[in-house]
């Protein structure tokens, strides 16, 4: 299926040549998709081909007549706005061209949340596509950062801070990017016979592993907390007795299988030493003087006496480190038009997206992944930015092009009632 109301929808009566073009034309926007979500996975430099591709992408789909469905508009407006209020906080800076340099990277990743959000709702069968490389490029990326971590030659540039990096520039950008394909492939592992159980199980523990040893505390937080909102939600949604009890005994295994391998990692000297160091709930560099809390006080009580903001990149100069707060960042570098539009967005997404999560969809288990790994990201701003993190603004596009399909669904219903009803009326009487 193509572009709903874009793009007509093939037709069964067209001529065999138009039908393959048809059919090529999809494979060929598919493998756009592809290649631009595996390489989201790699991000060691800025811009990364992730951009240079995508900008391509955008520029010839929306050459090709591809438009923005009426109910995508209040995400296009929020980031739009949102980044309005990024160029006026620019202004409040001596360097306006830096400003608006960052405040241009972040309206082009907001913009690409409205683009996946597009092409998803245009059919559905793009998720299982978009996941499965999704969970290819993590594997790469995270052997990447194994390689590094243990000391391959020529791979040291994967990791940082004596930490897997993978082949991005932060392990704290790292950590989280693998959330959504664990938790992918834990739906995979519940729902496989014998003979997959083997390679998904390998595939989970490559990941898991290049988790643990990103050694970041949010991606740690936020694996864990998503992948028990995921759980539950598979439980509840699940009406048999026999798969229920089947979920229970697996997360039973599964802990089991974690804990010890957790033991058995703990055994290498430089783990369980960096380990320790870093499981500390507050470090010296968040509770101590000039910390990342008593920063975030500073920052707030800033961001009262300027309320158009300070413009991005400034906050480090009063403060040494940057914000470490996607909400004290917006506040900063977006003022408080950003700041609303950001909380708005959140809120609007959040609450769109809530009542999807308890329907029974041909997409439900996409949504229930995207939506609880966005409920992480909420929580995980508050110690970390997020505003530049690609992964993150794909789980937002999959959310709203979930919210979109179940309108088209109720679009179809009301349709097909009323064309029963139609078909069933009786003529009236003389």
């Amino acid at each position: 299926m193509m572009l709903t109301a874009e793009i007509p929808l093939i037709n069964t009566t067209q001529d065999a040549p138009s039908r393959t073009s048809s059919g090529l034309a999809q494979r060929l926007q598919n493998m756009m998709i592809g290649i631009i979500i595996f390489l989201g996975g790699f991000v060691i430099f800025e811009p990364a081909p992730y951009e240079l591709v995508l900008i391509i992408t955008l520029v010839v789909w929306f050459a090709l007549g591809l438009r923005i469905p009426r109910a995508i508009f209040p995400l296009l407006i929020l980031f739009s706005i949102f980044s309005t209020g990024g160029i006026i906080s620019s202004f409040q800076m001596v360097d306006h061209k830096s400003g608006f340099i960052y405040v241009a990277v972040s309206y082009f990743l907001a913009l690409t949340s409205v683009f996946f959000a597009i092409i998803i709702s245009s059919d559905e069968k793009r998720l299982p596509l978009i996941f499965k490389v999704y969970v290819a490029s993590a594997l790469v990326s995270t052997m990447l950062g194994l390689l590094g971590y243990f000391n391959i030659s020529g791979f040291a540039m994967f990791t940082k801070f004596e930490r897997a990096a993978g082949a991005f520039q932060d392990p704290n950008v790292f950590g989280p990017f693998l959330t959504a394909p664990i938790l992918y492939l834990v739906y995979r592992l519940l729902n496989t016979n014998l003979k997959g159980v083997i390679p998904i199980a390998a595939m989970l523990g490559i990941l898991a592993l290049g988790l643990f040893l990103a050694f970041s505390r949010a991606a740690w937080g936020l694996t864990a907390f998503s992948l028990l909102m995921f759980y539950a939600l598979l439980f509840i949604n699940e009406q048999r007795a026999r798969v229920r009890l089947k979920y229970i005994v697996l997360a039973v295994c599964g802990v089991a299988v974690l804990i010890f391998a957790f033991l058995a990692l703990l055994q290498i000297d430089a783990v369980s030493n960096l380990f320790l160091q870093r499981a500390k709930v507050v470090q010296d560099y968040d509770g101590g003087t000039m910390g990342r809390f008593e920063r975030h006080a500073l920052g707030f009580k800033m961001a009262l006496e300027n309320p158009l903001g300070i413009g991005p990149l400034v906050f480090p100069k009063y403060f040494i480190e940057d914000t470490h707060n996607i909400y004290l960042k917006s506040l900063m570098a977006y003022g408080w038009i950003g700041f609303v539009c950001w909380l708005t967005m959140m809120f609007w997404t959040l609450i769109a997206g809530f009542k999807l999560l308890f329907r029974p969809r041909p997409w439900q288990v996409y949504h229930q992944i995207a939506y609880t790994i966005f409920v992480g990201h909420c929580f995980v701003g508050i110690v970390i930015d997020t505003d530049h993190w690609r992964h993150f603004y794909l789980m937002i596009g999959i959310i709203w092009a979930c919210i979109l399909l179940e309108k088209q669904w109720q679009a179809k219903k009301r349709a097909k009632v009323s064309h029963s009803q139609f078909r069933n009326a009786r003529p009236p009487q003389i």
